[in-house]
């Protein structure tokens, strides 16, 4: 029921702006990339192995996706993302989009609702619309990283740390070449909606 109103009282009337050309309307979220084996799907009479890599290391992109134009700006490292990190973001977008009026649909990250980020966003005239608890499937960002590891990760082998970094940030700069088609089918205003959910008793 939330999930629901959320889209009808605040997603639904965003969107109208963006689409208008009122505001930027923009979803954000962070995606963390390990480096290792990423499994793919296939039929075979044999097995199949994927060579893969050793370690541990962490690719962190912080991402937001502008729903009309269907571009991606973004923040990485190989730490953590914090508010640091979030503020740099806002920082790249007002940069980008001068005189816009700027909307960031956000999840609920200590590091994005804190005092830092909240008063940042104030300061600079941009508005932050918190998505409901336990709601990332109306995060629409979130399809476009599952896209970025189905085209680059699955079932492929990257040697070193850098060459995994340099497909990934390959992939999100074609957004709006190679995988223009797939990212406008993938983001759209059609949210799926979790409110009907049987838990059975226990």
């Amino acid at each position: 029921m939330k999930q629901q109103e959320f889209v009808e009282q605040k997603l639904k009337p965003l969107i109208k702006l963006a689409k208008e050309g009122i505001i930027e309307l923009f979803f954000v979220d962070a995606s963390h990339f390990v480096i290792g084996g990423f499994t793919g799907r296939l039929w075979s009479r044999v097995r199949c192995f994927v060579k893969t890599v050793s370690g541990r290391n962490r690719y962190n992109v912080l991402g937001a996706f502008n729903f009309c134009r269907k571009r991606v700006r973004t923040v990485t490292n190989e730490t953590y993302i914090n508010a640091e990190q979030v503020m740099l973001l806002m920082e790249k977008l007002l940069k980008t989009y001068k005189n816009k009026v700027l909307a960031l649909v956000l999840d609920n990250a200590a590091y994005q609702r804190c005092a830092a980020v909240t008063e940042y966003a104030k300061e600079h005239g941009i508005a932050l619309i918190f998505l409901p608890p336990y709601s990332p499937n109306l995060n629409l960002i979130e399809r476009f990283w599952k896209l970025v590891k189905g085209e680059v990760l699955n079932a492929a082998y990257h040697g070193t740390f850098e060459e995994f970094k340099s497909v990934i940030d390959s992939s999100i700069t074609e957004t709006g070449g190679k995988h223009k088609k797939k990212v406008s089918t993938l983001i759209s205003d059609n949210f799926q909606l979790f409110t009907d959910v049987f838990v059975p008793a226990v």
